[in-house]
């Protein structure tokens, strides 16, 4: 016998390389070009709405002696200094005009969760003639552009005599059309028989809207509580013809005492924006959990 017959066969086939695989949610496989595609295209989204807001908050933290149109531009401040926002407080009573668009905003809150909530679980529960009818009449409220009816809305403060209070401010949007068809459809996507059992152990109305129902759209009543909020706090130009009085202005209108006074300092127009703007991201802040839980609370159910 040959040396090469007795010589056991020690070629082996090499193991495939396994190239790594990625998934999307749905558990589908999406290829490596696909993934970096949509990172930079998340990547461009972000500096899109995150830029400009980081861009002012670098502008506000700049000294005097700094070159903010300098190019290439320096993102970051060489020495950062937070007088701009005391240069800010000291020009305008900016302290005062941030309380009164708090109570704005506060009780903009306060009348939509509740208008909201009632009228969402009379529409999507109740059994009344004329239920589909005053689902509609939300639904087109939401096509009139507000603009169109300002006049409207002012000649109707006038004569209640509500021009240049803060009630004259917040009445108009007390209860969003929108934030109304949000708690709606959030009622709707509850399980109807847990009312049933409520109804057959004498539950009525009232206890089941507020002990049952209303406990379990929490989620939505952030929602509703943020863009109430951001709704009454950005709002510029119903406060602008209502109020006449500046020790009754908004941070809105007050702020843009800046943009007159300080045109060629944009430290203080940039200071004044992150003014207004912080409020609105501690909120979302707190209730960022609620906010996106309430999201798939309020999806639209045909």
């Amino acid at each position: 016998m040959s040396v090469a017959e007795k010589t056991p066969h020690t070629d082996r086939v090499p193991a495939p390389v396994r190239r790594p695989r990625f998934t999307d949610e749905h558990g589908r496989r999406i290829r490596a070009w696909e993934l970096i595609l949509r990172y930079l295209l998340l990547l461009a989204v972000l500096a899109l709405t995150v830029g400009p807001f980081l861009w002012q908050l670098s502008t506000s933290l700049k000294g005097p002696t700094e070159d903010i149109f300098s190019s290439p531009p320096k993102f970051l401040p060489g020495h950062p200094t937070l007088h701009n926002y005391e240069r800010v407080s000291e020009t305008l009573p900016v302290w005062d005009y941030a309380l009164n668009s708090l109570k704005v905003a506060a009780a903009n809150v306060v009348t939509n969760c509740v208008g909201s909530a009632l009228a969402g679980y009379a529409l999507a529960r109740l059994r009344y003639r004329g239920r589909r009818v005053a689902t509609l009449v939300f639904v087109l409220a939401m096509l009139v552009p507000a603009e169109s009816i300002i006049i409207a809305q002012f000649t109707t403060m006038r004569e209640l005599g509500l021009n240049n209070t803060l009630v004259g401010v917040v009445l108009p949007g007390s209860v969003a059309a929108m934030n109304v068809l949000l708690m709606r459809n959030a009622f709707l996507n509850l399980p109807y028989e847990i009312e049933e059992a409520a109804y057959v152990d004498g539950a009525n109305v009232w206890q089941r809207f507020l002990r049952i129902a209303l406990p379990s759209v929490k989620g939505t009543l952030a929602v509703v509580a943020i863009f109430a909020f951001m709704g009454a706090w950005d709002d510029f130009l119903w406060p602008l013809i209502v109020l006449s009085d500046p020790s009754k202005f908004t941070l809105t209108i007050g702020l843009n005492y800046l943009h007159g006074t300080f045109a060629n300092d944009e430290r203080l127009v940039a200071a004044g924006t992150i003014i207004a703007v912080a409020p609105l991201i501690v909120l979302f802040a707190c209730l960022q959990r609620y906010f996106f839980r309430g999201v798939g609370e309020g999806a639209v159910k045909g």
